[in-house]
C-alpha cells in the first residue's frame, strides 16, 4: 500500500520534470519554450508556480531567457551526456528498465540510450499501434489498461513482441534498453530466469532496473501527459494510489533510480550505470 511521503514543493517538481525532459532530449538546445501562461496550463499550475520553476532553472544552467524568443533551452555542455565516446561492451547489454506509469522510466531510458547510443525499445511504441485496433475489435474501449480481457489476451503479447525485437537486436551484438512497467515479470521468477538465460545463449548481460519516485511526481507526470489510458488513474486516484506499492523492487539483482526533486539528476544516475558496465566489461 502506498504510504505518506514528505512534500515537495510544485516549482521544485516542475522545474525537475523539465529538467528530465532536456537531459532526456525531448528538449533540444536552442528550443523554445512555451509561455508562462501556457506551461500553466499544460502543468495544471498557477503562473507563479511556473515563474518559480523557470527561475530553478536559469540557475541551474538549464534555460535562459532572451529578449525575443522568451525561454530557450541553453543546456551547458558540461551537462551533456555526449562528453564521452558511446559504450559499446564486448558482451551486448540488455537494460530492462520498469517502473509504475508515470514513474519517469521513458526519461531515464532516453537518457540511458543519449549517453550510450544504444537502441531503446519501448513497449508502447512497439505494440500500441496493434492492441489499440485489437482492443476495438474485442468490444473493448483503446485505452482499456485495466480488464480481464487486456490483461489476459493482449498483455501477454506486447510483452512478446517487445522480446522479439530485443532478440532481433542482440543477436547481431547490439546493446538495448527495453522500457516497460515490467511490474508482473520483475516478480515472476521463471520469467527472469529465462530472459538471463536468454541473454547468456547470446552472449549478453542483463541489467534490470527500477525507477521510483513518490506519489506526488507519479500524479504531476500523469496529469502532464493526459494520456488516454491513464484516465480511469486519474479520475480515482485515491483508490489506484492506495493499491500501489511503493516498497515494490525486482525479485533480482537490480538497480534503483531515484526521480524526485531531491534525487540526483536522471543524467547522473545514467553515467553511474554506465561506470558500473565499464567496471563489469574490464573484469
Amino acid at each position: 500500500m502506498a504510504a505518506s511521503e514528505p512534500k515537495t514543493s510544485a516549482p521544485a517538481r516542475i522545474a525537475q520534470a523539465i529538467r528530465n525532459d532536456i537531459e532526456s532530449g525531448r528538449l533540444r538546445d536552442g528550443q523554445r519554450l512555451p509561455s508562462t501562461r501556457e506551461l500553466a496550463k499544460e502543468w495544471h499550475a498557477s503562473q507563479r508556480t511556473i515563474t518559480d520553476a523557470m527561475d530553478l532553472l536559469v540557475k541551474e544552467g538549464y534555460i535562459a531567457s532572451q529578449n525575443r524568443s522568451g525561454r530557450v533551452v541553453t543546456t551547458p555542455t558540461t551537462v551533456s551526456l555526449a562528453l564521452s565516446a558511446p559504450f559499446r561492451p564486448v558482451r551486448p547489454r540488455i537494460v530492462y528498465v520498469g517502473g509504475f506509469p508515470g514513474s519517469g522510466k521513458s526519461e531515464f531510458a532516453r537518457t540511458l540510450a543519449r549517453a550510450t547510443n544504444w537502441a531503446i525499445l519501448d513497449k508502447d511504441t512497439i505494440a500500441r499501434p496493434l492492441i489499440e485496433p485489437a482492443l476495438e475489435d474485442l468490444g473493448q474501449s483503446i485505452n482499456d489498461r485495466e480488464s480481464d480481457v487486456y490483461f489476459n489476451r493482449l498483455r501477454p503479447r506486447e510483452y512478446e513482441a517487445l522480446e522479439g525485437v530485443i532478440n532481433d537486436n542482440i543477436e547481431v551484438g547490439t546493446s538495448v534498453i527495453a522500457t516497460a512497467p515490467y511490474i508482473k515479470e520483475f516478480t515472476d521468477r521463471a520469467w527472469l530466469d529465462r530472459v538471463i538465460a536468454r541473454g547468456e545463449t547470446y552472449r549478453a548481460d542483463c541489467t534490470f532496473v527500477w525507477v521510483r519516485c513518490s506519489l506526488d511526481t507519479m500524479l504531476m507526470y500523469l496529469r502532464r501527459r493526459g494520456a488516454g489510458r491513464d484516465t480511469a488513474k486519474l479520475a480515482d486516484w485515491g483508490r489506484y494510489s492506495a493499491g500501489l506499492n511503493l516498497d515494490f523492487r525486482p525479485e533480482v539483482d537490480h538497480v534503483v533510480i531515484d526521480n524526485d526533486p531531491d534525487s540526483p539528476p536522471l543524467r547522473t544516475q545514467a553515467q553511474q550505470l554506465i561506470d558500473s558496465f565499464r567496471r563489469d566489461s574490464a573484469q
